[in-house]
């Protein structure tokens, strides 16, 4: 098992590593998923600001990734985000190489969608680059880019944690008033989506230096070759050297795409689809897709184990239980099946209760009956001669024991007349109630005792103390007011 970060995020492996920190998938306990946790690794004041903007950043989003949530554990901080498996835009153009012009506008479009509401939200990406844009895992679908990373990120309202001439981002995808140290805007971020634009058309990293050179001296270029001169006229927008030329907004560079793509020739249908693929790879040993695997509990001891033990479930390993679930051998270690008395004792009938009723046999389940021995039986006794019956005898359930709401009250009440006993069908009352003309061919019933009603309640003496008490203390209680008076108005 992997590290347990705050009791909540189980580090699992690393995936790939950025500026501030190392990504690893970790297992969200909480959230029973797994998810892409980045872990800082530096701890100064100067790193450790830049973690908690990135973690701050919480746009909601479907080409957005953002943070989720963070955790401190000791000197150790993380925060987490959706786990994304296609792997980067990188990853994308090592596979295939530069690619059809229809799939980068598609890719272009989404870009320029999450863009679009992180500028909504002021902040400034600064950091825009094919490794920061993370692909999906979807097959020959459609695919389904995300943008990432917002380690460096500012909004425009904040101070900047550099100096004004010290540049922050990755070379080669500077705008040129980066270079100038400007304050962050919105169309350096534009800027390095054209730079990005380019590397999926032509398969290469671009020539910023030289590109932005050459649009400053002769102006806006001829279309290179591969890529179609409506969707040129777009990227050109977007890579003026002078901020003012350049689109703006997000949304406006959107409309201008969407009118380029019509003007697109249509795919070759004998061109290779382009496929996005899981990059992360399987999971270790000891996780699975549901989680990690945890290892079985060991046999059950006390009162529970009868819900859980292999005897009460029908469940059994493999090995010499599966023996005892076949029934074609014996139990392991001189176990008894479930119901068997020990050797020499009769059964006791606190076994399974569906022993010989359920089907048995291989795969059933269950275990056939033992059979015990034969438990010998004797003979019925012949009835003796009774004497003759009367003509009638009340039934075996008419002769149980009054209940007490109509049973006959005999135990002796204070002033009262000793009342006669009544005979119940010749059972006796007790010992002062013989039976009367008793029958003499029937022998006696057995003696039924007699239920006594609950006899009847004095009331109840009223609360407080006896008068013998009770006046004493309210005489001491006036002496003694009378001597408090007394002593008043002496002083």
């Amino acid at each position: 098992m992997g590290e347990v970060f705050a009791g909540r995020y189980e580090l699992v492996d690393p995936v790939g590593r950025g500026g501030a920190g190392a990504v690893w998938r970790a297992w969200d306990r909480r959230r029973r998923r797994y998810v892409a946790a980045k872990v800082l690794q530096q701890s100064d004041a100067h790193t450790l600001l830049r973690f908690v903007r990135e973690q701050a950043v919480r746009i909601d989003h479907p080409h957005v990734l953002a943070p989720a949530s963070w955790a401190a554990d000791d000197d150790k901080v993380l925060f987490t985000m959706d786990l994304v498996s296609g792997g980067s835009l990188a990853h994308l153009i090592g596979d295939y190489g530069p690619l059809p012009p229809r799939f980068v506008c598609t890719l272009l479009d989404q870009l320029l969608a999450g863009l679009a509401a992180v500028h909504a939200e002021g902040v400034v990406h600064r950091d825009i680059k094919p490794a920061n844009i993370l692909m999906e895992a979807t097959g020959s679908g459609r695919p389904h880019l995300r943008l990432s990373d917002f380690g460096i990120s500012l909004r425009k309202d904040e101070p900047r944690l550099t100096e004004t001439n010290y540049v922050v981002g990755t070379p080669g995808y500077f705008a040129p008033e980066q270079m100038m140290g400007a304050e962050p805007d919105f169309p350096a971020d534009l800027f390095a989506v054209g730079l990005v634009a380019l590397y999926l058309l032509e398969g290469s990293k671009p020539d910023a230096r030289a590109l932005v050179e050459y649009f400053a001296a002769h102006g806006t270029p001829s279309a290179p070759q591969g890529i179609p001169e409506p969707l040129w006229q777009v990227l050109a927008g977007l890579l003026q050297p002078n901020p003012q030329n350049r689109f703006r907004t997000a949304t406006g560079v959107r409309k201008a795409l969407a009118s380029a793509v019509e003007l697109l020739p249509e795919q070759d249908p004998d061109d290779e689809p382009v496929e996005v693929f899981d990059q992360i790879g399987p999971l270790p040993p000891g996780f699975a897709e549901h989680g990690p695997e945890r290892p079985a509990p060991g046999p059950a001891h006390g009162p529970q184990a009868s819900a859980s033990s292999p005897e009460a479930s029908g469940e059994w390993a493999s090995g010499e239980w599966e023996a005892g679930r076949r029934g074609s051998g014996p139990w392991p270690s001189g176990r008894r099946s479930p119901g068997q008395a020990p050797q020499g004792q009769a059964p006791t009938g606190f076994g399974p209760a569906t022993d010989a009723a359920t089907e048995t046999g291989p795969g059933s389940g269950t275990f056939p009956p033992v059979p015990h021995p034969p438990v010998p039986q004797q003979a019925p006794t012949p009835p003796t001669q009774a004497p003759a019956a009367p003509a009638y005898l009340p039934p075996p359930y008419e002769q149980t024991p009054p209940t007490p709401a109509t049973a006959p009250y005999t135990a002796p009440y204070p002033n009262a007349a000793a009342s006669p006993q009544v005979p119940f069908q010749g059972a006796s009352f007790g010992p002062s109630a013989p039976p009367t003309q008793p029958a003499p061919s029937v022998p006696p019933l057995p003696s039924v005792p007699s239920t006594p009603s609950a006899p009847s309640v004095p009331a109840a003496p009223r609360p407080g103390p006896p008068a013998k008490v009770a006046v004493p203390v309210l005489l001491v209680a006036l002496v003694c007011f009378a001597v408090g008076i007394w002593a008043l108005t002496r002083t």
